[in-house]
């Protein structure tokens, strides 16, 4: 799966997820760091890319319709230090179907 992290998520991530046969884009390396959400999301449909990030935008079904895009993960976690996130989301890429998210919405939530 083609994939890019968000601003908000650890950047050890990348090599996790490469590890696990993913290729991974960041927004910081794209020199997207701060810019508005249509653009990170432009830059990643634009590539084909999954998008993983924390940002409740994303969750607006309205303006980011499932099945018109690449997908999306939208982590929501009690605790979202970059400890927490980094096991979340490599527990969720390792337990789950990962490969079938594309064109869909997904959150990633932790009581």
């Amino acid at each position: 799966m083609k994939i890019k992290l968000d601003e908000n998520l650890p950047t050890r991530l990348v090599s996790a997820l490469v590890a696990l046969g993913h290729e991974v884009d960041t927004v910081p390396a794209e020199g997207l760091a701060g810019r508005d959400d249509a653009d990170v999301w432009a830059a990643a449909q634009a590539d084909g890319r999954f998008v993983i990030t924390q940002d409740l935008d994303f969750a607006d079904v309205r303006r980011f319709v499932p099945g018109s895009h690449q997908g999306v993960l939208i982590l929501r976690l009690r605790t979202p230090g970059a400890a927490a996130l980094f096991e979340r989301v490599t527990q969720l890429f390792v337990t789950e179907a990962t490969d079938q998210w594309a064109g869909k919405t997904a959150m990633g939530m932790v009581k």
